[in-house]
């Protein structure tokens, strides 16, 4: 048990030194691993063996450093940098920024005026996914699975399926989930999206933004009417095809 708890006490040890050393050089851009290890009161040794596993993981990058002046023997000093995967790993503050200008709209404009900033934000995500659709066909749930692809590359990591009354589309990711939780005309105006391009009227039934595990929407099985290509109108009172 005395040897598990040492392990378990280095790891932690080396994961905050490790810790230490990437937010030293957020703050001062580029370190040699002596600025480091003066900084933090450790040996340059020391500081380079976590440098050299943050190397392995590409989270930090060299570049010599630039002496004024005549350089001395030996090899030239190279600085640590983040890369730009380990800069993504501090907190972000986008959702922040997000959620207080929607607020700001909000209480200047209204809730409409949200609802058509919302309309405006998901327009370009619907302009990408039609694209995908022109060989879809008709029938709704082949333009979900189309659509469910679409999505994907767009970063929601979707999928269509299959099931009794109809289909059922399925995003895992939503990039907008915590600003949504606060201004669900987020989702509204996904939603109406999903129903423009399939062609009919869907329902969502789980949204990340609510707490769900996935964002679900119930996709009936009535053909659309009008072009594949731009669906103007949307179907209020469905019925299931059962023709096979």
């Amino acid at each position: 048990m005395r040897v598990r708890t040492g392990v378990a006490a280095t790891a932690t040890t080396d994961g905050r030194t490790r810790d230490r050393v990437a937010r030293l050089l957020l703050e001062r851009g580029a370190a040699t691993a002596a600025e480091l290890g003066a900084q933090l009161g450790l040996s340059p040794a020391a500081i380079r063996k976590h440098l050299d596993a943050m190397f392995a993981e590409r989270l930090v990058e060299t570049r010599e450093l630039r002496v004024a002046g005549r350089r001395g023997r030996g090899r030239p000093a190279k600085a640590f940098v983040l890369t730009a995967a380990a800069r993504e790993t501090f907190p972000h503050f986008y959702d922040d920024i997000a959620t207080a200008a929607l607020r700001w709209i909000a209480e200047h404009g209204g809730p409409e005026a949200v609802s058509a900033f919302a309309a405006t934000q998901v327009a370009a995500l619907e302009e990408s996914c039609r694209g995908a659709l022109r060989e879809a066909g008709r029938d709704p749930i082949a333009r979900a699975e189309a659509l469910a692809e679409a999505l994907t590359d767009e970063g929601y990591a979707a999928n269509a399926t299959t099931i009794a009354s109809g289909g059922q589309l399925c995003q895992h990711h939503c990039p907008v989930a915590h600003v949504a939780a606060e201004f669900p005309q987020l989702c509204d105006a996904e939603t109406e999206v999903i129903s423009r391009l399939i062609g009919t009227h869907v329902q969502r039934l789980a949204t990340i933004a609510h707490g769900d595990g996935v964002c679900t929407t119930h996709i009936p099985t009535l053909p659309m009417t009008g072009p594949t290509t731009a669906p103007e109108t949307t179907v209020q009172n469905t019925t299931v095809r059962t023709d096979t």
